[in-house]
């Protein structure tokens, strides 16, 4: 065999084991809202090199908007693994007449998604993903309220928990419930008693709590 052959050979294994190292690298779809958004760019740090971290285009939002938009989100990807959260949306009062951002007044207002509902959207979108994807799925529980917050009750996340938790464990969905560890990087961390978003530091504690869950499941 000649010398052109050899080399021909080489490369031709040499790209093989690049795509093959290309399409091993394991994919992580993150979909949530902004607290997920201000941790994903975290994440993505911890997994490089090991793992390709992508959050679904724009805010989450509520359930209503999962429903509307989970497939498209999904795609035709073969995602590894799928995160989803739904919660500090559904559980907001918003009021019409409401200078506060977003409309947010939980005296006057009407809460996005009562429990009933947000329990059926969240079953809803589980048995969309489920059709669509072969993904391994983890939900993340809603994150702390702060007592001032304008348009949301400190105690409510604990309850739409609980439902979420039970749609999950009905679909034999995986759980990373950050809810108990958020409470106390939110003191020290977040943006304020009357904000339920935190500082960069208060995303990278957030980050480290999704970042070790998410590389006990790949």
């Amino acid at each position: 065999m000649n010398f052109s052959k050899i080399k021909s050979l080489v490369l031709i294994t040499l790209l093989i084991s690049l795509s093959s190292s290309v399409q091993d690298t394991p994919k992580i779809l993150i979909i949530g809202d902004s607290i997920s958004i201000g941790y994903t760019p975290f994440v993505k740090k911890h997994f490089e090199g090991k793992a390709e971290v992508f959050h679904n285009s724009g805010n989450a939002q509520h359930t209503g908007t999962g429903l509307e938009k989970i497939e498209e989100w999904i795609g035709d990807e073969d995602w590894d693994i799928i995160q989803i959260n739904w919660g500090l949306w559904d559980l907001c009062y918003r009021y019409p007449d409401s200078k506060v951002q977003g409309n947010r007044d939980k005296i006057n207002g009407q809460i996005t998604f009562p429990l009933a509902e947000y329990e059926q959207n969240l079953d809803e979108i589980v048995k969309l993903i489920k059709a669509k994807t072969n993904a391994k799925l983890i939900f993340v529980t809603t994150s702390y309220v702060p007592e001032h917050e304008a348009g949301r009750f400190t105690k409510d996340p604990q309850k739409y928990n609980m439902v979420a938790k039970k749609v999950m464990k009905k679909h034999s969905v995986i759980i990373n419930d950050i809810y108990k560890s958020s409470i106390p990087i939110h003191h020290q961390d977040g943006k304020g008693n009357n904000d339920v978003h935190y500082n960069s530091e208060g995303y990278k504690k957030l980050a480290a709590l999704i970042s070790g869950f998410l590389e006990k499941e790949l």
